[in-house]
């Protein structure tokens, strides 16, 4: 499944800001819009990454990440 996001890049003095219009929280720099583009797809797919383990943690998974197996806690 592909989900399509909007960025907005901001110039700033040193370079360029970017942020997910659709998800604010996910937002970086860089040096060039390149740059920008490329950080910001790395900070959404870091995002989504954390999400997904803190959603896993809540349900009472460990992750593998841990070191430990992806078995329910608590059975």
């Amino acid at each position: 499944m592909l989900i399509t996001y909007t960025a907005k890049y901001t110039k700033l003095e040193n370079g360029y800001m970017g942020q997910l219009l659709e998800w604010p929280e996910v937002i970086t720099e860089g040096e060039t819009l390149e740059d920008c583009r490329l950080m910001l797809k790395d900070a959404l797919q870091e995002m989504v990454a954390a999400y997904k383990e803190l959603k896993m943690e809540k349900l009472g998974f460990r992750t593998q990440s841990q070191g430990k197996d992806c078995r329910r806690s608590g059975m």
